[in-house]
């Protein structure tokens, strides 16, 4: 990063209604763009990662990403993806690393870039977190109403 070039500001969120259920992700820079989707069947942790990947793959340049998800933002805090890769994507217990699928192409932009992870304390009145959150939780209730819709249509 040149000296000019400062970071932009992300927060990210993921909503899931039940665990494994419909869900949704969103992404926000402060007084720009946004954006927000969503998956039928899913987990938190996969929309908090699915809106962080959203987020990287959208914003150009240097990035500094809010997240309230300590999923997220401990994996590249505390470096967790070296040891992941170096166990053959297991984890410490040995068991296949959760939601790798996502993990993989996230972990190879964020190499690729200058990204800086931040955690934010979740539905504390942050600005910018709530508004992810909000923009996350439609996206998951945008899912269940599409669910409902389909099982109605049945019968």
């Amino acid at each position: 990063m040149t000296e000019t070039q400062k970071p932009t500001v992300v927060y990210t969120d993921g909503a899931c209604r039940g665990n494994p259920g419909p869900g949704g992700w969103a992404w926000v820079v402060p007084n720009g763009q946004s954006a927000s989707g969503g998956a039928p069947q899913t987990t938190n942790q996969r929309m908090e990662l699915n809106a962080v990947l959203e987020a990287v793959r959208s914003v150009e340049g240097p990035l500094e990403v809010f997240s309230d998800s300590t999923y997220v933002v401990n994996c590249f805090r505390d470096r967790w993806w070296e040891g992941w890769i170096r166990r053959g994507w297991r984890n410490s217990q040995k068991k296949p690393v959760a939601n790798r699928d996502l993990w993989e192409p996230l972990i190879e932009l964020v190499l690729a870039r200058e990204i800086e992870f931040v955690w934010v304390k979740g539905h504390s009145g942050n600005r910018w977190n709530d508004e992810a959150d909000r923009l996350a939780t439609e996206a998951a209730d945008s899912q269940d109403v599409v669910d409902v819709v389909e099982e109605q249509s049945l019968f």
